[in-house]
């Protein structure tokens, strides 16, 4: 086991392939998480992090804390932002010296957090009613920081759930027939920039509309009267006249499928009837448009219809979309058709940041920690749009975590300051100074007297 100050014993290890080699261990004068300053370059420009300070309470009576709740929140998203999807290794990530200057305080002497202490932090102060509303808040506030720097000429936000699978007796984990696992069954939703606006954790076994408004309606009143160009997006599970009022009601312009039904079909029944000829070696389609009023509506809407004939299959391929756009089909259909960068930035938030790992016994701890995976998801974000250079602007969130995060460094501690000596890998220095740069051209500058 190793010492306070995360020393292994003094021996080295010697490779029998090649008895030049030694190995040593100086954990509390190395890190393999090295890129993290650059993220928290990035909170510091847009005060990210400090605004829980503001949002969050904190409940603890002890005078002989070493850690404030600002420090904890740190801790907690900047070790899902390298890979350390639970508190599990708090012990070690605690004598990092990178995540001991990044939760800042008396953990640059002292050490961050233990296992423990980041344990009742997320699972009891964060698992509070009111500091679990803060939490879910707070993605949405970042984003308001964000949009201050750069504000948005549009905002275009789509829905859609997904499935996290559970493998214990984790508390309101059901089975879901769709998914076929036992499971969570959380919502989302995203802006076109891939920012998680919102995002709320629910039982395995509800449909995936379930709850819309509460995670709908709070990113809609963010958005009210700061924008006129606002957009929603969503699948068929989201085709409900209740949606479709609401949106109405707030000046938003949506693009929903619809299930088909006989009545949808009849409707492009000339465009259902095989073309006559060879069948072609490409795919054609055809698109129409109609006014449509199903039985549960109060008003009749306009429906675009998308028939695709494939070659070699028999039948169309038949698509229905309810809008309020007044563009022509064709560009409705694209329209609809971008949401699938949604389901793209699902699949990086569990894939880079693992939040799937919802592994507590209670389901107000799980909630917490989606919500700081999903504030992790967002830092991470907001590093691939705001900071990086167009060379590598191309990288994925997995792709960032292995090349930018992962970079190992040697710790240098003199008088007055402490070096992080830098391996050039990935990132060599001329990458590295390029984000900073860019990162600094976000912080506010002060007005000219």
């Amino acid at each position: 086991m190793g010492n306070p100050e995360g020393e292994s014993d003094r021996r080295s290890l010697r490779p029998i392939f090649d008895r030049r080699l030694k190995l040593e261990f100086h954990g509390s004068r190395v890190t393999s998480d090295a890129g993290l300053l650059a993220y928290r370059e990035l909170d510091g420009a847009l005060g990210l992090t400090a605004l829980a300070g503001e949002v969050l309470a904190d409940a603890r009576t002890g005078r002989n804390g070493w850690h404030g709740i600002v420090g904890l929140l740190r801790q907690s998203i900047y070790g899902r932002l390298a890979g350390y999807e639970d508190v599990n290794d708090a012990d070690r990530l605690g004598r990092d010296p990178a995540m001991r200057w990044i939760v800042g305080g008396k953990a640059v002497e002292r050490g961050g957090a233990s296992t423990s202490q980041m344990g009742r932090f997320e699972t009891e102060l964060l698992a509070t009613d009111d500091n679990l509303a803060a939490l879910a808040d707070l993605s949405g506030a970042w984003i308001d920081r964000v949009h201050g720097r750069h504000p948005p000429k549009i905002v275009v936000l789509d829905m859609d759930s997904s499935v996290s699978p559970t493998y214990g007796d984790q508390e309101g984990t059901a089975y879901n027939g769709h998914f076929g696992c036992t499971c969570y069954h959380p919502l989302f939703v995203f802006n076109q920039f891939g920012d998680l606006e919102r995002c709320a954790l629910r039982p395995g076994n509800v449909h995936s509309a379930d709850g819309w408004k509460g995670v709908l309606e709070p990113v809609v009143a963010r958005y009210r009267g700061k924008l006129t160009r606002r957009y929603f997006r969503a699948d068929a599970a989201f085709a409900n006249p209740e949606v479709y009022e609401f949106l109405e009601a707030e000046g938003f312009k949506y693009a929903i499928r619809l299930p088909a039904n006989s009545v949808l079909q009849e409707s492009i029944g000339h465009l259902l009837k095989r073309p006559v000829g060879r069948p072609p070696v490409e795919v054609r389609r055809y698109y129409a448009n109609f006014s449509y009023q199903a039985q549960s509506w109060s008003m009749p809407r306009r429906v675009v219809a998308k028939v695709e004939w494939h070659p070699g299959e028999l039948y169309p391929r038949v698509g229905f979309i309810v809008t309020n756009l007044s563009r022509p089909a064709e560009r409705v259909v694209g329209f609809y058709n971008r949401r699938g960068t949604a389901e793209q930035w699902i699949k990086e938030g569990k894939n880079a940041m693992k939040w799937t790992r919802l592994s507590c016994s209670s389901f107000g701890g799980n909630a917490v920690r989606l919500q700081l995976h999903a504030l992790a998801y967002n830092l991470a974000n907001f590093m691939r749009t705001l900071a990086l250079p167009e060379a590598v602007a191309h990288w994925s969130l997995t792709s960032l975590r292995e090349k930018l995060v992962k970079i190992g460094a040697k710790i240098v501690t003199h008088a007055r300051y402490v070096t992080f000596q830098m391996a050039e890998v990935a990132v060599p220095k001329e990458l590295f100074e390029q984000i900073l740069r860019l990162i600094d051209g976000l912080r506010p500058r002060p007005v000219p007297a």
